[in-house]
Order: C-alpha cells, then structure tokens, then sequence
C-alpha cells in the first residue's frame, strides 16, 4: 500500500478508537454517577431569646438651637436617672448623638407658587439599652410612658431579641441534620434492595429563625427573627451517599 495512502487511514482509526474510549469512559461515570442516593436532612430547635435590645428616641424642638439643645440635655438627665431607678446599669444604655432637623412649614401661593417657613430645630436623641434580663427590660419599655406623664416627648421601639449561644446551638443542629439525612438515606437503601455506602458529598442548606408557631415566610436568603422572643431555628444539609 503506497505511504501516502495509509497515513489517512491511521489517522481515522486513531480517531475512532479515541472516540470510543471517551464513549466508555463517560457511559462508566454515568453509571456510577447514578449509583447515589442524594437526600436533604432537617433539624429544627425551639428556644427563648437571652438578650434584649430595646430604644427609645426622645426630642426636643425649640425655634432656638441653644434653647433645644439645652431642653435635650436636660431630658436627657432626666430619662438616665429614670433607667437608673429602675434597674438599669450605666454600662447596659448607650446613648447616640444628639441628631438635629431643620424644620419647615410649606404653604402653596397663587399661581402655583409655593414658599417655605422656618418652623424650629428638632432634636432627637436615642437611648439604647442591651440586657440579659429580658423580663426586666419589657417590663421598662411598658413603663416608659411615665415619662411622658412629666412632659418628655419619648417614644418607645420595639424590643429586639437575641439568643446569644447561637454558634453552639448551630454546630449541634447540623450534627442532629446530617444523622436525620443518613436515617433517610438508609430507609431508601433499605426499601430499593440496596446498601448505603461512604458519604460523597454533603451541602450545607440555608439557616432559617422564625418567630415560634407563626406564619413567618422563610426565606431563600435565610430568616432572621428578632422581634419574638420565642423562636424556632431550623437548617437544611444535602448529603449524597454511594449506594451498592
């Protein structure tokens, strides 16, 4: 056979046999990619919040800046003695700064003209105080109104709860999800005559805390309750097993 005719021809075989290898490996991993059993595990924990964040904003508004901010200060002197009284440590409230608002009234003229008045300066201030004692600290934000009685304009926030041994209480949910997934990974190999093998791959699903027997959504990007003190905490692991 002349030369140059047998060179095309080892070319196409070498192709043919490449072509063939690539076929048998890739039907091999196909095979072997659907002798697995993938399954997702559950854990939820219920729990009650061990640390409360309450606020509370209080203002003063003067058409003088010096007269609203001394009427600031002195409210502000007023409400720590307040929290004092009432249990609260200096080292549990924090107090922000001092945050001041032009105010303006705006009245509409003929024509469809419209000016503006200047109305005063508004200050407002915050008073934040965070608490393991959270019985204590709902009972003060009720109580706050007795300030009001006296001629502080305050007004009160809604508490924020938190649970402070949320890293611990985590590691332990994902242990209690991954032995929930190998319980369901092994009924299926149970029941479809087969036998779980080593563990191939496992992903963590998304944490979720909601607020305890509530309708709260969850959410894709993970849940994320403060405003009930009880909560129910829950989270998700997708194992993938061999199975025989």
């Amino acid at each position: 056979m002349n030369k140059n005719n047998l060179r095309p021809t080892i070319i196409i075989s070498a192709v043919i046999l490449i072509s063939v290898i690539i076929a048998s490996y890739a039907f091999v991993n196909r095979n072997n990619s659907s002798n697995t059993i993938t399954v997702t595990g559950l854990a939820e924990r219920s729990f009650e919040s061990d640390l409360i964040v309450w606020k509370s904003q209080f203002t003063s508004k003067n058409n003088s800046l010096t007269e609203a901010y001394a009427e600031i200060k002195k409210n502000n002197a007023i409400i720590t003695q307040f929290l004092i009284e009432k249990g609260i440590k200096k080292d549990e409230m924090t107090l922000s700064a001092v945050d001041i608002i032009k105010e303006y009234i705006y009245t509409n003229g003929p024509g469809g003209t419209s000016f503006s008045t200047f109305d005063g300066y508004r200050l407002n201030q915050t008073v934040s105080i965070s608490s393991n004692d959270v019985a204590k600290i709902e009972k003060l934000s009720r109580e706050i109104t007795e300030l009001i009685n006296i001629g502080i304009e305050i007004t009160s926030m809604s508490p924020q709860y938190y649970y402070t041994k949320l890293a611990d209480l985590k590691i332990k949910m994902l242990a209690e999800a991954t032995k929930d997934g190998l319980q369901r990974a092994q009924t299926i190999a149970d029941n479809g005559d087969a036998s779980l093998g080593n563990m191939v791959n496992s992903t963590q699903g998304v944490f979720q805390i909601v607020g305890y027997n509530s309708s709260e959504d969850y959410s894709w990007g993970g849940a994320f309750n403060t405003s009930s003190k009880k909560k129910t905490a829950s989270v998700t692991v997708k194992l993938v097993y061999q199975a025989k």
